[in-house]
């Protein structure tokens, strides 16, 4: 019986680790992409987990709300914070940091 709880429990947490994964290449992809839009340059290649609730979506079902936070410059001399909120594998919003231009 504990056999069995412990393979379950290192399925739940690899499927956690798989779709948090999943997650967190979407919220990168999104931040690249908006960052050219804005004409600015993403820094650290990376974005970072900053908050995981579980929140209804629109049809009343729950999903991971994410938040992800990474930086950016717009003159190379300063960094600023930006912001990505997901729900599921949705992008919902992405915020930059009043910067310079």
């Amino acid at each position: 019986m504990i056999d069995l709880l412990l393979i379950s429990a290192l399925l739940l947490l690899g499927w956690y680790w798989s779709n948090a994964m999943k997650a967190r290449e979407i919220a990168y992809a999104a931040a690249v992409i908006h960052c050219k839009k804005m004409e600015v340059q993403l820094l650290d290649e990376y974005v970072a987990l900053n908050g995981f609730w579980l929140k209804r979506n629109e049809q009343g079902k729950f999903m991971g709300w994410r938040s992800y936070q990474f930086e950016f410059t717009s003159t190379g001399e300063e960094r600023y914070h930006g912001k990505i909120i997901m729900l599921g594998r949705q992008v919902i919003n992405i915020q930059l940091d009043a910067y310079r231009i």
